[in-house]
């Protein structure tokens, strides 16, 4: 289901660790999305600040599939959306 859902708001994706912290610190994000297979030691600090935040985060199981649903041709480890 969450696969989906990034595909379908795809113009209101933030992409990325780097850009996607940024934006939950500046109060852009409604919900987030983490890949499991992503490096831990990275997603745990979205994790937290997210929560911090009140953020919605969700799992997903992989980068290769959280990027091309994001419509890159890299797998992401991060991505948000937009409010």
């Amino acid at each position: 289901m969450s696969y989906e859902k990034v595909a379908q708001v795809k113009s209101k994706l933030i992409i990325g660790t780097k850009q996607t912290l940024k934006a939950i610190r500046n109060g852009q994000v409604s919900e987030v999305f983490i890949a499991d297979d992503a490096d831990h030691h990275i997603t745990e600090k979205i994790k937290l600040l997210a929560d911090e935040m009140n953020v919605s985060c969700k799992r997903v199981d992989s980068m290769e599939k959280l990027g091309e649903a994001c419509g890159i041709d890299v797998g992401a480890s991060a991505a948000a959306v937009r409010q």
